[in-house]
């Protein structure tokens, strides 16, 4: 089931910094970050074994998570706010703005064998956040 959360964040004269810490299960394999994606959609998939979680660090965009229960769409527009992802979340990056850097972390290293491109069944948006 996503998860969005709040990041810890500190607030100083000297600027601010935001923690991303004890999120996902096992300890962060891959990073990579999504940009001028504009009118784009990227992901389109889930995983058997792989967490995600996605921060958009400028900009904003939103993501679309079907968990095989719910759909939902979620807004990501500040960067202390994490949409932590599971494996069986299917999901679409989507409405990307100009400026939008999508930081994305993952508990395991890129493996073509663990991407599932099928879909759920629609059904009925339950929630918008």
């Amino acid at each position: 089931m996503p998860r969005l959360v709040q990041l810890d964040t500190f607030h100083s004269e000297s600027g601010n910094l935001t923690v991303f810490e004890k999120m996902m299960p096992g300890t962060i394999k891959r990073v990579f970050y999504i940009y001028g994606a504009g009118n784009k959609i990227r992901g389109g998939h889930r995983h058997l074994k792989t967490w995600n979680a996605l921060i958009c660090l400028h900009g904003q965009c939103e993501v679309f998570v079907h968990d095989g229960e719910k759909e939902t769409h979620y807004k990501l527009d500040t960067p202390q706010t994490c949409l932590i992802l599971e494996p069986e979340d299917w999901h679409t990056m989507e409405n990307f703005s100009q400026e939008a850097i999508l930081l994305v972390l993952s508990n395991e290293y890129y493996d073509k064998s663990d991407y599932i491109y099928e879909g759920y069944p629609v059904i009925q948006q339950q929630n918008s956040l």
